[in-house]
C-alpha cells in the first residue's frame, strides 16, 4: 500500500503544476489551453504505444472504449477546461480552494466501496480537511481578495465547482475500472485513454481553430499575450509529466489503495500547487494559507492511518 501512496504522492506533485499555466499563458483561452495540452499528450501516449499497438487494442472491447471516452472527458479535457477557466476567472488560489475540496468529494461518494475506511475513522481528518479549505477561503476572501468584478469571479467559482464534479467521477470510475479490469495494465490504461484524449482533442481543435480562422478578424488571430513558443513548451512538459508519468503513478496509487484514500491523497495536488504558486510569485505564504497546509498535511497522514496496512492475501492450499 504504502507504494501506492508515494506513487499518489508523486502524481500530485506533477498535477500541481497545471495550476500555473494558465497565468503563464493569459492570452490562450481555456479550451485552446485543453486542447494544446491533450493533443501533445495523445502524440506521446501513440509514440509510446505503437510498438505494442495491435496486441493493447486487440484485448479492448466494447466496455473499455466506452471508459476510455468517459474518462478522457471527465478526467482531462472537459476537467482542465473547467480548471482553466477558474484560474483565468478567480485566480489560483480560490480554484486550488475548490479543487482542493476533492477528497471531501471522492470520500464522502466512494464510502460504500470495498475497502473503505468507515466514515466515523476518518471523521477527524475530514474536519481537519473542512478547516483547511475555510482557512484558505478566509484567505481568499479576505486578506487575498481578487481584483476582479463579482460577476467574473463568480464565474470563475462556478467554473472551479465543475472542475471538481469532473474529476470526483473520474477518480471513482478510473479506481473502480482499474480494481474490476486486470487485462490492461495501469500504465497501459493511461497510454490509451492518453489517446482518446489526444484524439479528441484534435477533433475539438481542429473545429475551434478552423472557426477562429475563419470568424475572427485578423488582428485578433495575433492578440497580445499569446506567445507560442510558450504555449507549445507548457504543454509539451505538461502532457510529459503531469499527464503520461503523473496519470501513469495515479494509477499504481489507484489499484493498491482504497478508494477513499485516493480521495485523500488527491490533496497532494492542492500542496503542491500552492507551493508552485508561492514561488512564481516569489512571497511567503499568508498565515491563513500556513494553517491551511498545516491542516491538509495533519489530515491526509492522519486518513492514511485510518486505513492502516491491508492485510496480506493467504496463498490458496
Amino acid at each position: 500500500m504504502w507504494t501506492g501512496i508515494l506513487s499518489g504522492l508523486a502524481a500530485g506533485a506533477l498535477w500541481g503544476m497545471v495550476f500555473l499555466v494558465p497565468e503563464l499563458l493569459p492570452g490562450f483561452s481555456p479550451l485552446e489551453l485543453a486542447v494544446g495540452r491533450y493533443v501533445a499528450y495523445g502524440a506521446i501516449a501513440l509514440g509510446i504505444t505503437l510498438p505494442q499497438i495491435k496486441r493493447l487494442f486487440s484485448k479492448l472491447d466494447a466496455n473499455d472504449y466506452a471508459a476510455m471516452v468517459r474518462q478522457a472527458l471527465s478526467g482531462n479535457i472537459v476537467y482542465y477546461i473547467f480548471l482553466a477557466a477558474g484560474v483565468t476567472h478567480a485566480g489560483v488560489p480560490a480554484t486550488s480552494l475548490i479543487v482542493g475540496m476533492l477528497p471531501l468529494s471522492v470520500i464522502l461518494m466512494g464510502r460504500n466501496d470495498q475497502g473503505a475506511a468507515p466514515l466515523r475513522d476518518l471523521a477527524v481528518p475530514l474536519l481537519m480537511i473542512a478547516a483547511a479549505v475555510l482557512s484558505m477561503n478566509v484567505d481568499v476572501f479576505g486578506a487575498a481578495a481578487i481584483g476582479r468584478s463579482p460577476a467574473e469571479k463568480a464565474l470563475g467559482i462556478a467554473c472551479a465547482i465543475g472542475a471538481l464534479a469532473c474529476w470526483t467521477y473520474y477518480a471513482l470510475d478510473n479506481a473502480r475500472y482499474l480494481k474490476r479490469n486486470d487485462h490492461v495494465s495501469g500504465a497501459e490504461w493511461s497510454l490509451l485513454y492518453g489517446i482518446s484524449s489526444g484524439a479528441i482533442a484534435l477533433v475539438i481543435g481542429v473545429v475551434w481553430f478552423g472557426l477562429q480562422a475563419v470568424l475572427a478578424e485578423p488582428q485578433a488571430v495575433a492578440a497580445e499575450g499569446r506567445n507560442w513558443t510558450t504555449f507549445f513548451i507548457a504543454n509539451a512538459l505538461l502532457a510529459l509529466g503531469a499527464s503520461v508519468i503523473g496519470n501513469h503513478l495515479w494509477n499504481i496509487a489507484s489499484r493498491r489503495v482504497p478508494v477513499t484514500l485516493c480521495g485523500t491523497l488527491i490533496l497532494s495536488e492542492t500542496l503542491f500547487a500552492f507551493l508552485y504558486g508561492f514561488l512564481y510569485q516569489q512571497r511567503m505564504p499568508r498565515p491563513f494559507e500556513l494553517l491551511a497546509i498545516v491542516l491538509m498535511i495533519a489530515g491526509t497522514f492522519w486518513a492514511v492511518r485510518a486505513h492502516g496496512p491491508e492485510p496480506t492475501p493467504v496463498p490458496a492450499p
